[in-house]
């Protein structure tokens, strides 16, 4: 094995951080260039199949981990259960991006885009999140080995968080008046309507007649998607850190989670109003484990399957109690 591959990057030699993110770009290439190679919509249950594709893939790697934390193969930067850690940060990544698929609708919608085009976009998304939220956890696990009193915010953060996601109603996010949105109108030559699953046109330019590079609405979309993930990642990054600051633990589960979630996307969609009581269970989560950082640092550090079957029980109580409490209400179609 070549020298540099054994060189530490962020607590992990740099092989590991290759084979993992291989293992992405593999994935996404195998997606786009073999299982949809041709635009088409995405149905509920083929979404459901290719979700549990990307599950399985995810559950295999934990595993993986699990078992070379046990056999003593890898240590994590605390001491934590790397196992136990990814499962508990993948929960929870996974639980809280349904918010965001109801976003991602909205946004669709917003700009038209089709659903044959709908995937190929999300999919494209995914090598955003790959950058952004790299730099995020990379910023976090800076913060946190510099100065250890961030985890105390990250606590008050996400007890905050929580208690406001119980109390304050939810408000659909207005796109109309969105000054992100707004501000690429205004600096980006943009068409007016789509050209495929292109991002990209040359057409002519109406005030010189030259040809020039113009975007599409489906470039503004895969950018505001990623925009408004990188907003939840303010949520969930905070949580996992709590759960362990080991920062190759923190990126595979949020990514492998992240993953899914695009295959998952239309089948969520049509049935994303079923889940209103998710949002509860979530806030609990949120407080516990920000609850969680101070019992650790005050008291003694909580067993971390403990904190694994404390959120696996409010997720799951969350999703089916709303599905009881829904039943009978028919899905709606994504837009």
């Amino acid at each position: 094995m070549p020298e540099f591959l054994l060189l530490e990057w962020l607590g992990k030699p740099v092989w590991m951080w290759t084979a993992f993110l291989s293992l992405i770009v593999f994935l996404l290439a195998f997606d786009l260039g073999v299982l949809n190679r041709k635009d088409k919509e995405l149905g509920v249950a083929q979404s459901l199949w290719l979700s549990a594709f990307y599950i399985g893939i995810s559950v295999a790697f934990g595993v993986y981990l699990w078992w070379a934390f046990e056999n003593g193969l890898l240590v994590t930067e605390d001491g934590s259960h790397a196992g136990i850690a990814y499962f508990t940060g993948f929960f929870i990544e996974k639980s809280l991006s349904i918010d965001n698929v109801f976003v991602i609708s909205l946004i669709f919608g917003y700009f038209a885009i089709p659903r044959a085009y709908q995937y190929r976009a999300l999919v494209w998304g995914i090598i955003g999140v790959i950058v952004l939220r790299g730099i995020m956890i990379a910023l976090g696990a800076a913060l946190v080995q510099e100065y250890a009193w961030i985890l105390y915010v990250f606590g008050a953060f996400l007890i905050i968080t929580g208690i406001k996601m119980l109390f304050l109603p939810e408000s659909d996010p207005n796109l109309e008046q969105n000054r992100m949105i707004g501000f690429l109108k205004r600096h980006m030559r943009v068409t007016d309507r789509l050209h495929a699953q292109h991002f990209f046109v040359h057409g002519p330019d109406p005030k010189t007649g030259k040809v020039v590079l113009w975007a599409t609405p489906l470039f503004l979309a895969l950018v505001v998607i990623n925009v408004a993930d990188l907003i939840f990642a303010v949520d969930s990054v905070p949580a996992i850190f709590a759960i362990t600051t080991d920062t190759f633990v923190v990126y595979t589960a949020n990514i492998m989670a992240i993953l899914g979630l695009r295959a998952l996307y239309f089948a969520l969609a049509a049935m994303v109003h079923r889940f209103h009581y998710l949002k509860y269970a979530l806030a609990l989560v949120l407080v516990f484990i920000g609850g969680k950082i101070f019992w650790n640092q005050i008291v003694g550090k909580v067993d971390p399957t403990i904190s694994l079957g404390v959120t696996l029980t409010l997720i799951l109580g969350g999703v089916f109690y709303s599905l009881w409490k829904t039943k009978g209400e028919r899905m709606i179609a994504a837009e």
